[in-house]
C-alpha cells in the first residue's frame, strides 16, 4: 500500500470511528484483547457503563476468551485468536489491552493505527524505546488512550493533591517513600497436568516478537517473575506509586536510577528480583525510594506512598490518607481521609465520548515506565543508569 493510500484508510478509519462512537446515543462497541485475571477484572469495570457493547473478546487460550465472552460479554461477542483480526473489524471502536507486558507498545500502536481508541494496562511499555515511538504514534492517529494507573482517578488522591499539594500545605518535598512488601502474584505455580500445553493455547502469541521458547508452564502462570514478559516488581507495582509521585510533584524524568535486590528467597528459575531497594533521583531535586519483597505477605501496611515535606508528611495509597502537620507529636493532629473506588474505566469512555485527553496519558505513562526500566537496567548490570536524550518525546 502507497504511503498516501496508507495514510487515506487511517483517515477514513478515524472518521467512520468517531462517527459510530458520537452516534447511537454515544454507546461505545468494546473489544478486548487479554482475558486472564486482569482482563476479566477490566471487563466488570467496563460493564458499569450500561452503554458499552461487547462486540470482540480476544485471547491466546480458548478456553480463557471462550469463557470471558460467556461470563462477561454476555454471549454476545464475537471471540479471536489473533488480536490483528479482532482490530481489522470496522465495527469496534476501542479495544482494552490486558495482555503481558512484553505485547502492550506494539497491540496498542496497532490498535491506533487501525482507529481503535485503548485503554492499556500498565506499564505502557517493556523496554525504554518503546515509549517514544508509541507516543508519536497515538499523537498522529488522534486516538484516545488511557494508560491502567488508575490512582490518577481515584477521588481520595485527587482530593489530597489539591489539599495538600496545589494549596501548598505539604511545603517543600525532597524525599518520598515507596514501599510494596505483599504481593501473591509473585508466587503463583501451574495447575496440575500443565505440563503438556494445552492444544488451544498459543503460546507463540503470548511471547510477541521475544524469542521462541519451549512452552514453560511456569512462565504462563506466573509470568510476573520473568523480566521479558512482564517487568518485575517494578513494572508490576512501583509504576502505580512512582506515576502519583511524578503526578503530584510535576516531575517526569529520573535523572539517575541505583537499585539493588536479588533472588534471595525464592530460588525457583525465576529471573527478577524478590527482594528489591531502588533510587530514583530527579532534577528538581528530589529522591523517589522504592522497596519490594515478596517474602512479606502480611497484607496490613504492606504498600504506602510517604511523601516527607517541610509542611508535614503525607502516607496516602489505595487504603485512603493520613497527613501529619509538621510539628504533630501525635496521631491526634493528623488529617484523614477515607479510601474511595476508583473511576478509571469511566474516565476513559467520558474521554471517548468528548473526544479528549483522559486522566492518564501516553506521555504519563511513558514517563511512568522509564522509571522502572532504568531501575531494571541497573538492577541487570548493577550499575547507575542515567537518563538518555533518546528516551525523550
Amino acid at each position: 500500500m502507497s504511503t498516501l493510500s496508507r495514510r487515506s484508510f487511517a483517515a477514513a478509519s478515524t472518521a467512520a470511528s468517531l462517527a459510530r462512537v458520537r452516534g447511537a446515543n454515544d454507546r461505545i462497541r468494546l473489544g478486548i484483547i487479554g482475558t486472564g485475571g486482569r482482563g476479566t477484572h477490566l471487563m466488570r469495570e467496563a460493564n458499569l457503563d450500561k452503554n458499552i457493547e461487547w462486540a470482540g473478546v480476544c485471547d491466546a487460550w480458548d478456553e480463557r476468551r471462550e469463557k470471558a465472552n460467556a461470563t462477561l460479554a454476555g454471549g454476545k461477542a464475537r471471540t479471536h485468536a489473533s488480536y490483528r483480526e479482532l482490530l481489522d473489524r470496522k465495527d469496534i471502536d476501542a479495544v482494552i489491552v490486558a495482555t503481558w507486558d512484553n505485547t502492550h507498545a506494539q497491540i496498542t500502536a496497532d490498535a491506533c493505527r487501525a482507529g481503535k481508541d485503548v485503554y492499556v494496562e500498565k506499564p505502557m511499555t517493556s523496554r525504554p524505546e518503546q515509549g517514544p515511538p508509541l507516543v508519536k504514534t497515538v499523537r498522529e492517529t488522534r486516538r484516545v488512550v488511557q494508560v491502567g494507573v488508575q490512582q490518577r482517578s481515584t477521588p481520595h488522591f485527587l482530593e489530597a493533591r489539591q489539599r495538600f499539594f496545589e494549596s501548598g500545605l505539604i511545603g517543600e518535598v525532597h524525599m518520598v517513600r515507596t514501599i510494596w512488601n505483599a504481593n501473591t502474584g509473585y508466587l503463583l505455580k501451574p495447575p496440575p497436568g500443565m505440563e503438556t500445553k494445552p492444544p488451544g493455547l498459543d503460546w507463540e502469541a503470548c511471547l510477541g516478537a521475544l524469542p521462541r521458547m519451549a512452552w514453560d508452564p511456569k512462565r504462563y502462570f506466573n509470568r510476573f517473575s520473568y523480566l521479558d514478559l512482564n517487568c518485575g516488581q517494578t513494572g508490576g507495582l512501583f509504576v502505580h506509586m512512582v506515576d502519583v509521585v511524578q503526578w503530584f510533584l510535576g516531575v517526569t524524568r529520573p535523572t539517575t536510577v541505583v537499585s539493588l535486590g536479588g533472588i534471595y528467597q525464592y530460588d525457583d528459575g525465576r529471573d527478577s528480583p524478590d527482594n528489591v531497594n531502588l533510587i530514583c533521583e530527579y532534577p528538581e531535586k528530589l529522591t523517589v525510594t522504592f522497596e519490594a519483597s515478596v517474602t512479606d505477605l502480611v497484607p496490613a501496611e504492606s504498600a504506602d506512598i510517604v511523601f516527607l515535606g517541610s509542611g508535614g508528611r503525607l502516607h496516602i495509597f489505595r487504603y485512603g490518607y493520613r497527613f501529619l502537620p509538621k510539628g504533630a507529636r501525635s496521631t491526634d493532629g493528623q488529617i484523614v481521609g477515607a479510601a474511595t473506588r476508583d473511576t478509571h474505566m469511566q474516565n476513559w469512555f467520558d474521554a471517548i465520548r468528548g473526544r479528549r485527553d483522559p486522566n492518564a496519558t501516553v506521555e504519563q505513562g511513558h514517563y511512568g515506565a522509564m522509571a522502572c526500566h532504568m531501575a531494571n537496567i541497573a538492577w541487570r548490570e548493577r550499575r547507575l543508569v542515567t537518563w538518555e536524550r533518546s528516551w525523550d518525546i
